[in-house]
């Protein structure tokens, strides 16, 4: 079995790297700045993949956004963003196309199993979890002879045998559902199907988090750390980054909760507006591309009262607050590459793993009206603290997603189309691919 595996992954990872090199080291396109000539790595490459959480095309600066990324965007500049670059359209079956490098119909995730129908339920390729019928990026290089570590949202099997541990992770500390509270508090994301959060921590399941949990800071210092374990002992390494920022609930700490307070006061449709001359500005679609119409489900900001107005703004803050911290604890991870002298022999891939998500907290299957709900304090003043569970709604991630159409769970280009980076040795930098690409490109592209 495991030798048919190889040999279909190998065939897999020719075609894949054949055309993908193509792409990110010979395509003529237009440059974003001045590039120079990169040698060829010293050593074989570390790989750092980073997958954020239920991110809008627009929502970093490389991208046309406002909200400050300049780590992200350093990536931009130093390597190739792809502007045409497409997953599926919600959480797992993107991840699983991620780390098998097929179809995720093949892999056991046709859809998000919280999302299965009695007829899906059993059949081959809807298990809800990653099958057998694969092996995993992190299985492939670890016998290949790398380190793999993984810190942040699994989504791929919450149970003892579907763990990152038992799929070639040798360390790992994740989050293995869809979404949960970014405190320390474990809630998860729906009344009757996830009101607690599963956590494991090196294939043992986690019965509390540490006091000071911070989802994105707690996920790059377990990264850090154990890429500092095994520092020096001559292996490569493979680091699954997966916060889950900026998935909902949206919480965020000080100082990035208060950090942009005020600017979305105009509303939605005004930042939507603002994103498109972003994108434009940034070269990512053609001056005279045409603005999607507002979505027909989306309220009209000047017919909010002033009290809808002060919350919804108050959530997109909410929302850059912990976009812009993401970067920071990113940000942080690359200066520990610096540090240690790996940076130049890493090569960095940053990619979102659908578009943002539509869904107020209460549109969860069976939150409206619950007790479970009446649990939270979504007050103003309250707002991404602990104790609140609030998204931030149809408007914002209509805004977040730009030039595009629609959003998360659509396959309109908002839920679909989504930010890739690639930098690092060999990868000829500051430019711009416009060519198709497709998220199980990524693993044969690293192979």
């Amino acid at each position: 079995m495991n030798q048919e595996l190889a040999r279909r992954n190998g065939k897999l990872t020719v075609v894949g790297a054949i055309v993908w090199s193509m792409l990110v080291a010979c395509e003529q396109v237009p440059a974003l700045g001045p590039s120079a000539e990169v040698p060829a790595p010293a050593s074989t490459p570390n790989i750092l993949v980073i997958m954020a959480d239920d991110m809008g095309y627009t929502d970093i600066g490389s991208f046309g956004g406002e909200i400050e990324t300049p780590n992200i965007d350093a990536l931009a500049t130093e390597g190739v963003r792809f502007s045409n670059f497409h997953t599926s359209v919600s959480c797992s079956p993107t991840r699983s196309m991620l780390m098998s490098g097929t179809d995720n119909h093949l892999v056991g995730l046709g859809t998000m199993g919280e999302l299965l129908t009695p007829e899906q339920r059993g059949k081959p390729g809807y298990e809800g979890h990653l099958n057998d019928r694969i092996v995993t990026l992190a299985e492939v290089l670890r016998d290949g002879g790398y380190h793999t570590y993984m810190a942040g949202k699994w989504h791929l099997g919450d149970e003892p045998e579907y763990l990152p541990h038992a799929r070639g992770f040798e360390r790992s500390f994740s989050m293995l559902q869809g979404g949960a509270s970014h405190w320390d508090d474990m809630t998860g994301l729906a009344a009757a199907s996830q009101p607690v959060a599963k956590y494991s921590m090196d294939g043992k399941e986690l019965n509390e988090l540490p006091r000071d949990f911070y989802s994105s800071r707690s996920y790059a210092d377990f990264l850090i750390e154990a890429i500092r374990e095994n520092r020096g002992d001559g292996k490569p390494f493979l680091a699954y980054f997966a916060p889950t920022a900026a998935h909902d609930p949206i919480h965020v700490p000080e100082p990035w909760l208060s950090k942009y307070r005020g600017q979305y006061d105009d509303g939605y449709e005004a930042l939507k507006t603002r994103r498109i001359d972003g994108a434009k500005r940034v070269g990512l679609i053609p001056e005279g591309a045409p603005a999607p119409a507002r979505h027909p489900k989306t309220t009209p900001w000047d017919s909010l009262s002033s009290g809808e107005k002060a919350l919804q703004s108050r959530a997109m803050e909410t929302y850059a607050g912990m976009v812009d911290a993401m970067d920071y604890h990113i940000g942080r991870v690359i200066d520990f590459l610096k540090d240690i002298g790996e940076y130049d022999n890493t090569i960095i891939i940053f990619t979102v793993d659908n578009g943002p998500n539509p869904w107020e907290s209460d549109q969860y299957p069976g939150n409206a009206g619950t007790e479970w709900m009446a649990q939270f304090d979504n007050s103003l003043e309250n707002i991404g603290r602990p104790g609140s569970f609030v998204g931030y709604g149809i408007g914002w991630a209509s805004a977040s997603a730009g030039p595009l159409d629609y959003f998360k769970l659509t396959v309109g280009e908002g839920g679909i189309r989504t930010p890739l980076i690639i930098a690092g040795p060999a990868v000829k930098g500051a430019r711009q691919v416009d060519s198709f690409a497709y998220v199980t490109d990524i693993m044969p592209t690293i192979l």
